[in-house]
């Protein structure tokens, strides 16, 4: 339980715990790395989501999907070296929350 001391209970009620699962689905991380992040018992993070999953009528609480790695090369590249694609690369991707991230290759 990183950060947050061995053996002590942080009481967390339903909006906190809302809260967590949807930073959960938003984080990318596998169950075991997030609860290890935040302090909390993986039984713990279970329960609660059953029981959200319960009064939300069945509806599943998001498991993100792995992530994969896209590799677009090097983006200081030397002028004598040739560059891998010929086409320029103009790419923007939203990252919710307000961000964004724009990476402009020409």
């Amino acid at each position: 339980m990183a950060g947050r001391g061995k053996g002590k209970r942080i009481r967390r009620n339903e909006v906190q715990w809302r809260a967590l699962l949807s930073r959960f689905s938003a984080s990318g991380l596998s169950v075991a790395a997030f609860c290890d992040r935040e302090g909390v018992s993986t039984a713990s993070f279970y329960r609660w989501r059953g029981l959200i999953e319960q009064l939300d009528g069945g509806n599943v609480v998001a498991t993100p999907p792995p992530s994969a790695f896209v590799d677009l090369g090097p983006l200081d590249t030397p002028p004598s070296a040739p560059i891998p694609f010929a086409a320029p690369l103009d790419l923007h991707l939203d990252l919710g929350g307000g961000l964004s991230l724009h990476l402009v290759r020409r």
